[in-house]
């Protein structure tokens, strides 16, 4: 998965590289400086770190992971908020280029960081997350590997913040009514509850019917399913002007599990059919009929499927930028498990 977004503390994720935020000098500080100290044992990362010597805001340094669950550390000195003025944005994106860059040339598959410079060195919020989301998205265009942001604490907890108020509002009201309308369906005998069973429930167009013991149908139904999914998949990228690359690179997949994809290999998930139908940049229609080729079907009140078809209304086709209003919401993101 190239990015995931997680809550958990970065001492307790696996990942090849973990990167801290260091002081200029060889100085154990606060917050997830003294963490990962903790984590890895601090005399040995100390004595490490010493052996680095001074460095400058921007510049970073790899030690190795001691007794964390990590191969490397990577220091990063970040940038202390001042005005803005100050090139504060340039210096905070040459810690995220500067540590992916060493991330790669250490063989790393994985490395996890935390949101840079954002807690005693006060840099603002929003933006600091804009910069590491834009340093990612610049970095995967280029590398196949698996970047994690580990947001830990009151600080982080809210990643979108007031990015989306306008998705919040039609969110909270739709859910509402659907759930008040559910609710009353109960109330009234349960008849209006499944309306739409019908239409839910429709044969994929192609199916044939198939005979067997439950194990051999319902692996011939996935074999099917597979098929017609990859080969609506292949038609949209293609009447899109997608190349494989940019499907899957937009959607947030893994190039590895986009193969799998189009081979039908693999029946994906109904989180995943909406990242796929964000980054084909479908409108609602389109998104319908390609949730129906899985097998699946948009949900009155579900709110992750309220909140993507929010931004596909919008035609905004961020699946990072949903997968951030779903974490605020405590609701897992389309395009990763959170850990």
């Amino acid at each position: 998965m190239p990015l995931l977004i997680v809550r958990n503390d970065i001492t307790h994720i696996r990942a090849d590289a973990i990167v801290n935020t260091a002081n200029r000098e060889p100085l154990i500080g606060a917050g997830v400086d003294s963490a990962v100290y903790q984590a890895a044992g601090r005399v040995k990362l100390l004595e490490a770190r010493r052996a680095i010597g001074h460095l400058e805001p921007g510049e970073a340094a790899v030690t190795p992971a001691f007794d964390l669950d990590a191969k490397y550390i990577i220091h990063v000195c970040g940038t202390r908020w001042k005005d803005g003025k100050q090139g504060e944005e340039k210096i905070l994106r040459q810690c995220y280029d500067n540590a992916l860059r060493l991330a790669a040339e250490h063989g790393c598959q994985s490395v996890a960081f935390p949101l840079l410079a954002t807690g005693s060195y006060r840099y603002p919020h929003d933006l600091g997350l804009r910069t590491a989301v834009k340093a990612f998205t610049d970095f995967l265009l280029k590398h196949e590997i698996t970047i994690i942001l580990a947001v830990f604490g009151k600080q982080s907890f809210r990643l979108s913040g007031r990015l989306f108020p306008e998705v919040q509002s039609q969110v909270d009201d739709d859910y509402v009514e659907h759930a008040l309308a559910e609710e009353y369906a109960r109330s009234s005998g349960g008849r209006a509850r499944y309306r739409n069973r019908d239409a839910l429930f429709q044969p994929v167009p192609g199916m044939i019917p198939v005979m067997g013991t439950d194990e051999e149908l319902e692996d011939r139904l996935k074999k099917i399913m597979g098929e017609s999914f990859a080969k609506q998949l292949k038609k949209l990228s293609e009447a899109k002007g997608f190349t494989n690359k940019e499907v899957y690179y937009q959607a947030n997949l893994s190039k590895q599990y986009y193969s799998k994809l189009l081979k039908g290999q693999v029946k994906p998930s109904r989180e995943k059919v909406m990242a796929l139908a964000v980054a084909l940049h479908l409108d609602l229609e389109e998104a319908n009929a390609l949730m129906a080729m899985a097998g699946y079907a948009f949900s009155p009140i579900s709110q992750t499927d309220l909140v993507v078809q929010e931004f596909i209304r919008r035609k905004d086709y961020r699946v990072l930028e949903i997968d951030m209003k779903l974490f605020d919401l405590g609701l897992d993101p389309l395009s990763g498990e959170v850990l």
